[in-house]
């Protein structure tokens, strides 16, 4: 399994931002899509965006025009700037490695709290 290693989260007042970093154990061009999900206390967990090796991105309704995700393919490390945050962006954001019949990994998650 692909192994994963999420960094970057911590405390931001709204409107600020911050850079999210996800780390693979292997190669990112081995994996068929890279995504970011978010779960907060009481909530399910929330596709937040999500890259394939292709270089294909999409994100959910709720990051649109603030959320970017992107990748560093020598560094085997894709990112999520998140700009404007907002309180409700408050979770534990988590990577996934996906590829079908393959392999789906997750990491232990990095937590992201935006103040008022």
């Amino acid at each position: 399994q692909v192994q994963l290693v999420e960094s970057g989260g911590g405390l931001v007042q709204a409107g600020g931002s911050l850079r999210l970093s996800c780390a693979a154990s292997e190669s990112i061009f081995g994996i068929n899509v890279i995504s970011w999900y978010r779960q907060a206390p009481g909530k399910q967990r929330e596709f937040v965006a999500s890259i394939t090796n292709g270089g294909g991105t999409r994100s959910g309704d709720s990051v649109k025009g603030r959320f970017t995700i992107s990748r560093d393919t020598a560094k085997n490390t894709v990112y999520l700037q998140m700009n404007g945050l907002k309180p409700e962006d408050t979770a534990v954001y988590t990577c996934r490695a996906w590829g079908p019949m393959t392999y789906d990994s997750w990491g232990q998650g990095t937590q992201v709290t935006v103040s008022s």
